[in-house]
């Protein structure tokens, strides 16, 4: 008689320094399991002992699966250690995994071998920053990274506007902290001056910062600190298809 298979936990984890944003339940299940993929292992291991100082690292084992990664690893072996039986659990640098994460290939091929996944709740960057947004939450898209060169980026920009005005559809990207000014700048020259921007930083950290403005008040305003922070950008175009949120003159909360 064939064992039946394990499950594979998709565990967030806090998108700064702040364990509280993981619910009990997420660490109650944490405590039972003793198999990890994970993005990088000094950080899952910081983060395990944290929540569960007593957590018992030595006795685990750790399968690094990230962007450098992806092609080499062998992702047969953790789903046969999921077809014998074992749990397994996905942990993201940050926030959700798989999402603006690797690990999508694994919880794939465990699909294709009708493992059960569980995915858990607990905090998302992308999703945190739009619900504070007041951009639209019916319709929006996720792209990850821009283009980095110049020119690019600015047809890039230019084209999620349009969609977004035609659309009515939040465009949310993200880019390497140490880049976000050099982003925020390309976008208050490209986009129009009645487009919304949100910028959400350094999310559920003692110094997040969330703030919505038209480019044309961004423009006016002293420009944020963003540099090295993690930081989601969020647009949306009042386009002729697109009501109005705000009056383009309307007095924001600094």
């Amino acid at each position: 008689m064939q064992n039946e298979s394990g499950i594979l936990y998709l565990l967030p984890t806090p998108l700064g320094e702040n364990t509280e944003t993981i619910p009990l339940y997420n660490q109650t299940l944490i405590e039972t399991l003793r198999i990890f993929v994970v993005e990088e292992i000094r950080t899952a291991r910081r983060f395990l002992r944290k929540i569960i100082p007593a957590f018992p690292l030595d006795d685990c084992q750790f399968y690094i699966l990230n962007e450098h990664t992806v092609s080499t690893l062998n992702l047969h072996e953790p789903i046969q250690l999921l077809l014998q039986g074992q749990n397994i659990g996905m942990l993201s640098e940050a926030g959700l995994p798989c999402i603006a994460d690797p690990g999508s290939e694994l919880v794939m091929l465990a699909q294709e071998k009708n493992i059960r996944i569980i995915p858990l709740a607990g905090p998302s960057s992308v999703f945190m920053a739009l619900m504070a947004s007041g951009l639209c939450g019916q319709h929006f898209t996720f792209h990850g990274y821009l283009p980095a060169e110049k020119t690019k980026l600015v047809a890039k920009l230019r084209n999620l506007e349009q969609v977004s005005g035609l659309q009515h559809q939040t465009q949310l990207f993200i880019e390497t902290p140490y880049r976000n000014h050099s982003l925020f700048e390309t976008i208050l020259k490209t986009c129009k001056s009645h487009t919304f921007l949100s910028l959400a930083c350094n999310i559920s950290s003692e110094d997040e910062y969330i703030k919505t403005k038209t480019i044309q008040q961004w423009r006016q305003t002293v420009c944020p600190q963003l540099h090295k922070k993690p930081c989601v950008f969020a647009l949306l175009a009042t386009g002729n298809n697109a009501p109005e949120l705000l009056s383009p003159n309307a007095v924001l909360i600094k």
